[in-house]
């Protein structure tokens, strides 16, 4: 019997172990190994790059990357104007805000604000919006009653509910064909982006220096 496979493996445990002493972030044990195999080990097809425009003349993937991001929000923003057109809403943020209210319940609107990533005057607008509208109701807060607190209306939920199938809609077709696998490698990514940027998001740190405190943060 050949026991080249069984050394092949051993070698794997002594560079997993390794990796775990320097402070990898794997579990000690079987399924830490399994993760540390997938991620340092994957075929030559997953390992090549991908092309992409520029890439011959030093463009970055972090060029790429910000570039495809800010297309995919302008695709989502055109679907989301379909999906409302000729209805009440005058943007996807007047919908979306109402979404989460109705998801998370009443919350204050700097909270409301913050969960849509929006800057107050943009997201008061909103808020203010729906209010006048009659969709939102506000109500001042048992903890402090100094602050208020807002809440989705019965003729909110309404307005929601008649559009929520255009809007369904919309929100799968930004998908496009992506694959269920593929969908969730994608949430896996997108996760690990937004659990970078939120705690530097939530400081509200003034632009003047929020560009060198998140690289100083990344670089930790």
């Amino acid at each position: 019997m050949k026991y080249d496979i069984l050394k092949n493996v051993i070698n794997l445990l002594e560079e997993f172990e390794a990796d775990i002493f320097l402070g990898r972030t794997y579990p000690n044990d079987i399924e830490g190994f399994k993760r540390w195999i997938v991620d340092n080990y994957k075929s030559d097809e997953v390992n090549n790059e991908p092309n992409w425009e520029g890439k011959e003349n030093g463009r970055s993937p972090e060029s790429v990357i910000n570039t495809l991001i800010i297309h995919m929000n302008r695709y989502a923003k055109s679907y989301s104007k379909s999906a409302i057109f000729g209805s009440n809403f005058s943007t996807q943020e007047d919908f979306i805000y109402l979404i989460n209210l109705k998801a998370f319940g009443e919350m204050t609107k700097m909270d409301l604000i913050k969960k849509n990533v929006h800057e107050k005057p943009a997201g008061m607008q909103v808020i203010n919006r729906l209010i006048a509208q009659g969709w939102v109701k506000q109500t001042d807060c048992e903890i402090d009653k100094r602050s208020k607190v807002i809440n989705i209306s019965n003729t909110g939920l309404e307005v929601l509910e008649n559009q929520m199938d255009k809007i369904r809609k919309a929100t799968e077709i930004v998908t496009g064909d992506l694959t269920r696998s593929e969908k969730m490698e994608l949430i896996k990514l997108l996760n690990k982006l937004n659990d970078f940027h939120q705690p530097i998001y939530d400081k509200n740190i003034d632009p003047e220096h929020l560009l060198d405190k998140a690289l100083k943060d990344k670089s930790l």
